[in-house]
């Protein structure tokens, strides 16, 4: 997604997320003169703020969720009077008991179907 953050301002982008989800976050600063550079940080759901890049233009980064609840991302650009555009990528992968959701999903239905075949096989014996 594109959004862009006006000069002197915050813009925000919450993530309601799981525990155990991995989030992985790109995002590139484009515009102004005097250099395509934003703050940001991340708000735990608890309040606590947990990661800070300051002038930053470019982010790769990654964190695994510990507590279920929002998650919001914080572009400033207070320190600029230019507008900023940011180009955000991010990917959210679900967990479940540690494995990726649909490995898991995939998994019980596997195993569905092995217990329904071996009902049918033994309802077949009795006959």
């Amino acid at each position: 997604m594109n959004f862009t953050v006006h000069g002197g301002e915050d813009a925000v982008k919450p993530l309601s997320l799981a525990v155990e989800d991995r989030v992985m976050i790109k995002f590139t600063v484009l515009g102004g003169e005097t250099g395509d550079m934003l703050n940001f940080y991340v708000s735990y759901p608890n309040g606590t703020i947990k990661v800070v890049y300051d002038d930053v233009g470019i982010l790769n980064y990654q964190f695994v969720c510990d507590r279920e609840g929002e998650y919001t991302l914080h572009f400033s650009n207070v320190n600029s009077a230019e507008d900023k555009l940011v180009s955000l990528d991010y990917e959210v992968q679900h967990y479940i008991l540690g494995m990726p959701q649909m490995l898991f999903l995939t998994m019980v239905i596997v195993l569905i179907c092995v217990a329904m075949v071996a009902v049918f096989i033994l309802m077949g014996k009795r006959h």
